[in-house]
């Protein structure tokens, strides 16, 4: 019997949804989304290159910056191949392993993404606060540990999810109502207590998600008290403008997956096409509106892009 569990548990799939009920234009809605990922893909690749090309970028803030873009990249590649495969290709089934590596790299770069706009936030705090000391503070080498210590904590705080996950057979509905794996949603389809998985995937919210948006707004609070006591009213305009394009990212960033954590928490009662629709926001756009904010905001990168263009 146990040899016989073993082999469902090892060939299961689970099955990925589009919108429900517009299954039968998926083509057209598939248009929108290729354009979007193409955007993405191409927005995100030329502000690396122009930020690693151009000597005068290598400044801390275009270095996170660049950081921003690596992660954005991440989060499209690992959702690019499930989202137009059901669209393009009506593929839904997907594999125990690819689940779980999936499972594994979306949650990982988002944590790192939200340790980068927390960098970004620190950045803008020193910019602020303490530009005498700007250069000091935020060199080439202590930018390198800040990125190195990003990317660990988000391996080392996602990895244990989909371990804690594999050991579990699944024998209810396997049907995921994203069109990639949610954890939340996998681990509610295990025929095993989920206590433990359950807890542990809240606590890494709260430590990746809710204390850097915390530690987020206590920095622009910071920002605001230095700003105010500024006298002129031009140099105030000067020193917030500077906070705008970060501001989008955040917003970008956290309202949706916000939301979404909390309808996967609450969701008793909830629309399940506000569910879909907010997971493809919380994937789609931040990838796609942080180049072209920042390209819009900065000017010495604006006039960089414009340039290879003209070239």
């Amino acid at each position: 019997m146990s040899a016989v569990n073993d082999t469902q548990f090892n060939s299961a799939v689970f099955f990925l949804t589009g919108i429900p009920g517009q299954e039968d234009i998926h083509l057209w809605i598939s248009i929108p989304f290729c354009f979007m990922y193409v955007i993405s893909i191409v927005g995100n690749s030329v502000i690396l290159f122009i930020i690693k090309t151009d000597p005068s970028l290598h400044e801390p803030m275009y270095i996170f910056l660049s950081m921003l873009a690596i992660t954005d990249l991440g989060l499209s590649i690992s959702t690019m191949p499930t989202i137009l495969g059901i669209y393009l290709f009506n593929s839904r089934e997907i594999s125990l392993d690819a689940c779980f590596t999936q499972l594994f790299f979306i949650p990982s770069l988002q944590c790192i993404q939200s340790s980068v706009l927390l960098l970004m936030a620190f950045d803008r705090f020193i910019a602020i606060c303490y530009p005498l000391r700007y250069a000091s503070i935020l060199t080439l080498p202590r930018i390198a540990k800040m990125g190195l210590v990003c990317v660990l904590r988000g391996v080392a705080v996602i990895l244990p999810l989909p371990i804690l996950l594999k050991r579990f057979r699944y024998c209810r509905v396997n049907v995921v109502s994203h069109s990639y794996c949610v954890h939340n949603e996998v681990m509610k389809m295990a025929c095993s207590d989920i206590t433990v998985n359950n807890i542990y995937g809240l606590f890494t919210k709260l430590l990746t998600m809710g204390l850097d948006s915390l530690l987020i707004c206590l920095s622009y609070l910071m920002i605001l008290k230095i700003v105010l006591n500024i006298t002129s009213h031009a140099e105030c305009l000067t020193a917030l403008n500077t906070c705008v394009s970060h501001l989008c990212a955040v917003l970008l960033f956290y309202t949706p997956a916000i939301g979404l954590s909390v309808i996967h928490r609450f969701r008793k009662g909830s629309s399940p096409m506000l569910e879909v629709i907010l997971g493809y926001i919380s994937m789609l756009v931040p990838p796609l509106m942080n180049p072209i904010v920042y390209s819009v905001k900065s000017k010495h990168l604006r006039v960089r892009i414009i340039r290879v263009f003209i070239k």
